[in-house]
């Protein structure tokens, strides 16, 4: 029985609006900007820290002030606690609350590495979105962007995702062969969803068949 989806998604693609139409016609709990906070509750670290490294590699600044400070304090008996919150720490906690929203079910999960760490479950149906680039940039206009700044975010936020995934995965982005389905976004939300929900009916009739 399929209690579960994740869905990985291009920035601008409407995937946050889909998995919501998802969860609201299953009835079922939206883990998208509630894992970011859950994240941020467990870190013990503003919400708005983890926005802004989730689902990207620390940049090089980053990294260098950290060895810094880690050696500054191994280096200091009276340094206080270190508490730095990395990209590392964030995959590591976004596997914590993935895999428990897993074990209670009835979840649809939006990015943050969860089509990785929910690859082997068996009741959990995986999905891609995407659309033309033109698309997600009018999308993002509709938000309020700017052209200049919707053009820059099409193109730098997918390729953070990318590097991120080929770092913490070892794979490529999108890993098609983990994905049951790949949807371009532009037939329309309510048309991706309707197609999504009717892949879990599809898939379930299959297994149980």
């Amino acid at each position: 029985m399929i209690n579960i989806i994740t869905i990985e998604r291009e920035y601008g693609c409407g995937g946050g609006e889909i998995a919501q139409l998802v969860a609201n016609r299953l009835g079922w709990k939206l883990w998208d900007q509630r894992l970011t906070e859950e994240i941020a509750r467990l870190a013990n670290c503003p919400k708005a820290v983890v926005e802004a490294r989730e689902e990207r590699n620390d940049p090089l600044y980053y990294r260098l002030f950290k060895s810094f400070m880690r050696g500054s304090y191994e280096g200091s008996l009276n340094a206080p606690k270190l508490n730095l919150v990395d990209s590392e720490t964030i995959v590591k906690t976004a596997r914590r609350v993935v895999e428990h929203a897993a074990e209670k079910g009835n979840c649809v999960i939006v990015g943050r590495g969860s089509q990785q760490f929910l690859k082997t479950r068996p009741n959990t149906l995986r999905v891609f979105l995407y659309a033309p680039r033109e698309d997600k940039v009018r999308r993002l206009l509709a938000r309020g962007k700017s052209e200049k700044e919707a053009e820059e975010l099409v193109d730098a936020v997918d390729r953070e995702r990318a590097d991120f995934i080929q770092k913490y995965f070892k794979v490529e982005w999108p890993d098609r062969v983990v994905y049951h389905t790949m949807m371009n976004t532009t037939i329309g939300d309510e048309c991706v969803a309707n197609m999504i929900l009717g892949l879990v009916q599809t898939y379930e009739a299959r297994c149980t068949g």
